[in-house]
């Protein structure tokens, strides 16, 4: 196999970066030729702060990850080498004791808020995306996946949308958008976007078959 190509998917919280990933993937799955990688996995570890200062952590700040292990990890895959990824617990705000073997492929797909906003990161992708979605719809999807699946109250996501989501995604998400190589207008329901990449990703598994 040759060098693994790196294809980063950012955009703001909710936005729809999971499902253009997992759209992709699922594309290629009899292959596995196509693996995902999330950044919220690379949250830094809190395990050494009370429950009180993890939730005041601003998660919304790109300080908030561990990007130096997440490259690590990316240059490592790139190369051929499997990985042990984190996983970030989103009940108890810190990494989980478990862990996830991740085997190297042809194409890896990098999905996360600060994909572009670090050059850091950005100097491994091959191709930069950017999923714009409209902010009301972000905010609803937000708040029903945050109460649904990661444990938090509905005045506790409407607080933490006004006071840091909101402010961070004008900031440095928003901004990041000048970088992106296509973007992608609502996620993973733009099925012309979705071809496009299908088609590129395709391209990039022949030539490594050659």
């Amino acid at each position: 196999m040759d060098k693994s190509v790196i294809i980063g998917i950012a955009g703001g919280s909710a936005s729809g970066k999971t499902t253009v990933a997992q759209r992709l993937k699922k594309k290629f799955e009899e292959t596995n030729s196509v693996v995902i990688i999330r950044q919220d996995d690379y949250y830094k570890d809190q395990s050494h702060m009370t429950m009180e200062e993890r939730i005041k952590t601003n998660y919304d700040h790109p300080l908030a990850f561990d990007n130096e292990l997440l490259v690590k990890q990316l240059d490592q895959l790139a190369k051929g080498l499997p990985v042990e990824k984190p996983i970030y617990d989103f009940v108890n705000h810190t990494r989980s004791l478990k862990t996830e073997i991740i085997e190297p492929a042809d194409v890896i797909v990098l999905e996360g808020l600060f994909v572009l906003e670090s050059e850091f990161i950005r100097n491994r992708l091959d191709i930069k995306l950017f999923v714009d979605t409209e902010a009301d719809i972000r905010f609803i999807r937000r708040l029903m996946r945050d109460v649904k699946d990661r444990g938090r109250t509905l005045e506790h996501v409407v607080e933490q949308y006004t006071t840091t989501v909101k402010i961070m995604h004008s900031l440095f998400i928003e901004p990041s958008k000048r970088y992106a190589d296509l973007i992608i207008p609502e996620g993973g329901k733009n099925e012309v976007a979705i071809d496009l990449l299908t088609t590129k990703i395709s391209s990039i598994i022949r030539h490594n078959m050659i």
